[in-house]
């Protein structure tokens, strides 16, 4: 089973990569597993140590049953055991998420990535026994806490992962919504039990405070910068780090409105071109002609990036 020594590095949140014919309301399968694959393939390829997939940019909200199917079991044969495989079960209520945590266990994934189902804001002790029963249910299986506030309506409190950490296949959440503080608490209850990334800006100083990793987005347009930065944290060059950050900063306005900020991640990769995610799914098809010239700013700045870190670059 996976464990969370298991899991460290860099997650790659991965996008649900659409058909050509993927922005019409009246499709009925728009993955495109060529798309997909080859996607991961680079990917893995180059070095990236976790697929995850159908987050809230993998449009775990935004595709019907049997596509979330298709999604997963490709996903898990395309990576073929190379790296773990994540598949986010995200749902209005339990029975969904359990219903789709059946789909990944069947497709054969490493582990399962869950939100508390947000329809109504859940309890905090409603949302500890939702973890409960969805790991008790799937014990061969790693669960990961996929904690959100702003999109799933509660906040995790640090006090609830003295019950969480009891759950022996709970072994991992993905989380950038700490204080300083507050992580150097969590980590006094769950170091070695559960391990955290947060986001790709947050990995140092939260490297230091008991972070094993970080997700990212933006790696899809290119891993090679995220790649150095994991480089850099490992080798304790912490004034190239802070130098590195800014520059991964830089042209990211758009990605605080949340009527597009997901999807608006999409239009940057395909511009970016490294991998092709695809069209987008209704009803998020219409960006601004500002939002998508700034994601067409961030994509090339990105690429100049790509090419400055490439390792024949930097070595």
């Amino acid at each position: 089973m996976l464990g969370a020594k298991d899991l460290h590095g860099i997650m790659a949140m991965m996008p649900g990569f659409t058909t050509d014919d993927g922005g019409q309301i009246t499709a009925k399968q728009t993955v495109d597993t060529a798309r997909l694959e080859a996607g991961v393939n680079r990917m893995i390829r180059d070095g990236a140590n976790i697929i995850t997939t159908t987050g809230s940019f993998g449009e775990a909200s935004n595709l019907l049953a049997n596509e979330f199917e298709i999604l997963a079991r490709t996903t898990v044969e395309t990576v073929a055991k190379r790296v773990p495989v994540i598949i986010g079960c995200v749902g209005q209520h339990s029975r969904d998420v359990v219903e789709k945590a059946e789909v990944a266990q069947k497709a054969g994934a490493d582990g399962i990535i869950c939100a508390v189902p947000y329809y109504f804001p859940s309890s905090v002790d409603n949302a500890v026994n939702f973890y409960r029963d969805v790991a008790a249910l799937f014990p061969k299986m790693g669960v990961l806490i996929y904690h959100n506030p702003t999109l799933h309506r509660i906040t995790i409190p640090v006090s609830a992962f003295e019950e969480i950490v009891k759950i022996p296949n709970v072994v991992g959440m993905k989380d950038s919504h700490r204080t300083p503080l507050a992580f150097m608490q969590l980590m006094d209850i769950i170091e070695g039990k559960i391990s955290v990334f947060v986001e790709q800006s947050m990995y140092y100083p939260y490297c230091e405070l008991g972070a094993v990793g970080f997700w990212s987005i933006d790696i899809w347009m290119g891993p090679e910068p995220l790649l150095y930065l994991k480089r850099l944290v490992d080798r304790g060059d912490i004034a190239e780090v802070k130098k590195l950050l800014k520059e991964l900063a830089m042209h990211r306005s758009y990605s605080q409105d949340l009527r597009w900020r997901e999807m608006a991640h999409k239009i940057g990769i395909r511009f970016a071109g490294y991998v092709d995610p695809g069209p987008l799914r209704p009803p998020f098809v219409k960006v601004p002609d500002e939002v998508t010239q700034q994601l067409k700013r961030r994509a090339e700045h990105w690429r100049s990036l790509c090419n400055k870190y490439a390792p024949a670059a930097v070595t």
